[in-house]
């Protein structure tokens, strides 16, 4: 098939371009190469075979023209980083995949599949059980919770504790800019599919790890963080109390998913979770890291937190698994491929300094008053 990867540079699309190639696919990739996952322009590692055109997902001509010589999208490309740049992400995430379907519908196209990426952060703070009042979906924590250290979230019903649980896809409650964009990329995407009949499939991606993740994000990336701080000899911080909740899944087994669905019909019209299928805390994934490095410095809780944050999310992939897909990497596996490939990278030091600085300076990183 003659496939169309936008975004198809970054960390997700360049691995899902290597393996398209190599499956015998003609590969054409849309991506920006906007700062600052691409600070110094086109990166070596941009897939040998495929054909590289340097534009914006929401430049309709370019799009149009690309389009027409295509069979199947695989829409990668979004502005990602958590944040306060509202807007942006709107007007990318949402923008250029409604323009996508808009151009599919105007030229008369019959594609074979489009693939959207959306993200775990669509769930929010995820599903829940309350021993009295059953499932619940809760709200985001109130900066005055925060700000006081109260990280756990309690049942809106009764105030009771609650039990968390994986969180199918059946849920949907993002609560920051960025997984409110990405739903709504997500409901573009499968609802206009459907209605116009542009077979589609949405992925919801844990928090993806492995080489090429790009080192210059200001705010995601526990992978990045913590590598690059045993990496050079420092220990890394732990927000809150370092027990946040997350699963993990590697590159590689998010291509295995990407791959599945664009022949696989079952998945036409549906969202699935991606994820690790494994939960771990903040402090146990950080302790993989350590190990890693065979560094003798623990983690450190700062007293802090990110404003923003989700406190625990696990993705239910059973949906994902009744296709015959599962992860078959672990987060040290992950751990020790990023790390080989973090050596060698120049100004390490000042990448995290100016993370630091840039998340303090918009007000994401916060103290706790009391």
């Amino acid at each position: 098939m003659r496939i169309l990867v936008t975004g198809g540079a970054g960390f997700i699309g360049s691995h899902t371009c290597d393996r398209l190639v190599q499956l015998g696919h003609e590969v054409t990739i849309l991506d920006a190469l906007t700062a600052p996952v691409h600070r110094d322009g086109r990166p070596d590692y941009v897939t040998p075979g495929a054909e590289m055109v340097v534009g914006d997902v929401r430049d309709r001509d370019l799009v149009r023209r690309l389009l027409r010589r295509t069979d199947a999208v695989y829409h990668l490309a979004a502005y990602q980083d958590y944040l306060p740049d509202f807007a942006r992400f709107t007007d990318v995430n949402v923008g250029s995949t409604s323009l996508l379907y808009e151009l599919v519908l105007e030229e008369g196209l019959s594609l074979h599949r489009v693939v959207v990426a959306s993200s775990q952060s669509a769930m929010g703070e995820g599903l829940y059980l309350c021993a009295r009042d059953g499932e619940q979906v809760p709200d985001m924590r109130s900066e005055a919770d925060l700000a006081r250290g109260r990280w756990e979230l309690r049942c809106p019903e009764c105030g009771g504790d609650m039990v968390l649980q994986r969180t199918p896809e059946r849920v949907s409650n993002p609560q920051n800019a960025y997984g409110m964009s990405k739903f709504g990329e997500e409901m573009v995407a499968v609802n206009l599919g459907r209605r116009y009949d542009i077979p589609t499939t949405a992925l919801r991606y844990s928090i993806v790890q492995g080489p090429r993740q790009s080192v210059y994000n200001a705010y995601s990336g526990a992978c990045r963080i913590f590598n690059l701080h045993y990496l050079l000899g420092s220990a890394p911080v732990l927000y809150e109390d370092g027990q946040a909740i997350r699963d993990y899944v590697n590159i590689h087994d998010v291509v295995d998913a990407n791959v599945l669905v664009l022949t696989d019909d079952r998945a036409v019209g549906r969202v699935y979770n991606v994820g690790g299928g494994v939960a771990y805390t903040t402090a146990e994934f950080a302790e993989v890291v350590r190990r890693q490095h065979g560094s003798d410095l623990e983690p450190r809780v700062s007293g802090e937190f990110r404003f923003g944050d989700t406190r625990h999310i696990v993705s239910d992939i059973d949906r994902l698994s009744g296709l015959g897909w599962a992860p078959t990497r672990t987060p040290a596996d992950s751990v020790a491929e990023y790390a080989a490939w973090l050596e060698g990278t120049p100004d390490l030091d000042r990448i995290l300094a100016d993370a630091d600085t840039r998340m303090r300076s918009l007000g994401v990183v916060r103290k706790v008053l009391v």
